[in-house]
């Protein structure tokens, strides 16, 4: 069983270490009972000929680091996004393995789903999300996957969590996706409008 844990690298600085290193050794504590916390920062070494450009530094592990590699990143364009629902999903750990997300990304000819489990929005197939009102932004409560971004941005008081319905789509203006490679400065607003229910 392989992980992921995916870091934002630009102008050939990591970023936001503090919450990876969190997850990835909370992660290895729960699932391989490893107490003793790796930091990541002194692990990763910056390849001396790569780009100053954004790049995805992507770590597969288990108990212990497998692979560390860089990939060049392209934010993906969003032109629609359709409601999938699955109340049997699961995905508590950042799994290399991501089929289950994929065979649901797949039963839609949107460019994106957002996985509505047990009545409540979740995430979508690679992101978490954040919905405005006009007057602040909120984010799902109920996240299949707690990312680094999110638990960054609500320690920063720019995101509050809420239970969000399909039904609570109307009171919403607009949609960012975050993750690891998408902040709230990077990541392109989305009208609700482009989501079919």
């Amino acid at each position: 069983m392989l992980l992921l844990e995916t870091i934002r690298t630009c102008n050939r600085r990591i970023e936001n270490i503090h919450w990876h290193n969190e997850r990835f050794n909370k992660t290895r504590k729960e699932l391989f009972g490893e107490a003793e916390k790796i930091d990541l920062k002194k692990i990763i070494k910056i390849p001396a000929d790569l780009p100053r450009s954004v790049h995805k530094c992507r770590i597969l592990f288990n108990a212990e680091i497998q692979k560390i590699e860089f990939i060049p990143y392209q934010i993906k364009k969003i032109k629609s996004i359709e409601l999938i629902i699955d109340d049997n999903i699961e995905y508590p750990f950042k799994y290399a393995d991501r089929s289950a997300l994929l065979n649901l990304k797949n039963k839609s000819l949107a460019d994106e789903i957002i996985i509505v489990k047990n009545g409540l929005l979740t995430d979508t197939s690679y992101a978490n999300l954040v919905f405005y009102d006009g007057e602040k932004w909120l984010t799902p409560a109920t996240p299949l996957l707690p990312g680094t971004m999110r638990a960054k941005l609500i320690a920063q008081g720019k995101i509050r969590e809420e239970n969000i319905k399909p039904t609570d789509l109307r009171f919403f203006k607009k949609l960012k996706l975050i993750n690891a490679m998408l902040g709230f400065g990077n990541s392109p607003e989305i009208e609700i409008g482009k989501i079919k229910n």
